[in-house]
């Protein structure tokens, strides 16, 4: 629902594997005193390698970028953005209050995703002039701004000429199991792994790694997990760690020795 005196954005971000692209889509709504809507269009060219939740956030920042080029965001009472994504509406606020004072580190102490982009969304909102609120919508409802977000998200995803926001070094996974955060239990234990992919986290200082377990005793023998490093480990490589006993932050404490591909 179109809030009143208000300048109403619908954001959507898309992303495609195979290979890996984003896009997204956003709708600028101005109702006049008559009920009258003014509404304009904004798609822009998407992004290589990047997920769903980058692209959300991206939506929303360049949406605020692109109200204030306007000049749509003078006049109003507020800026409302309307999202489908419940990762973008339900940590904004966190984004602004709590993250910034733990060092952009969860409650569980595992670092904060996508930092970055959460930073430029706060910013972003702070300089939009007027109070900014982020309002979850229902995704593909008979909403057509909705839906026309959808669309041009979906085309932008379509045409890749921007470079990926983060740089992931990736290497071709062994194992049949596709990745599932949580399926290999921190007990402090010893384990032998395959890095799949290596990414810095520039705000926390360390290494997101996706791996698989190629220990052929232990019970995650071939599990593909999440997990942070201080050490960066080469993607594509095998190594030989001991692992800490924290589920909600799950971390490489040692590392024994790397191993023989």
């Amino acid at each position: 629902m179109l809030a009143e005196n208000a300048l109403n954005i619908y954001t959507d971000g898309s992303s495609f594997s195979s290979p890996r692209t984003g896009g997204i889509g956003m709708r600028f709504v101005l109702v006049d005193a008559c009920g009258r809507e003014q509404v304009h269009d904004f798609c822009p060219s998407g992004y290589k390698g990047a997920t769903n939740n980058q692209m959300e956030l991206k939506a929303c920042i360049m949406a605020l970028s692109e109200a204030k080029r306007l000049g749509w965001s003078q006049g109003v009472g507020k800026i409302v953005i309307h999202t489908d994504s419940m990762y973008v509406s339900s940590n904004y606020k966190k984004a602004m209050f709590e993250w910034p004072k733990s060092r952009w580190h969860g409650r569980s102490g595992a670092p904060v995703l996508n930092a970055e982009l959460w930073k430029n969304l706060t910013r972003a909102m702070k300089a939009s002039g007027c109070r900014v609120d982020i309002e979850w919508v229902k995704g593909h409802s008979k909403d057509p701004h909705n839906k026309a977000a959808d669309k041009m998200a979906r085309q932008s995803a379509r045409s890749p000429m921007n470079p990926p926001l983060t740089q992931v070094s990736v290497r071709r996974k062994r194992s049949p199991e596709t990745v599932s955060p949580d399926s290999v239990a921190m007990l402090g234990q010893r384990l032998s792994i395959r890095v799949i992919t290596s990414e810095y986290l520039r705000t926390q200082r360390v290494w997101k790694l996706k791996y698989e377990v190629t220990s052929k005793a232990s019970t995650y023998h071939g599990k593909v997990d999440i997990i942070f490093s201080d050490i960066l480990l080469k993607d594509g490589h095998l190594y030989h760690v001991r692992v800490n006993d924290n589920a909600g932050n799950p971390r490489i404490v040692r590392v024994f020795r790397e191993l023989p591909g």
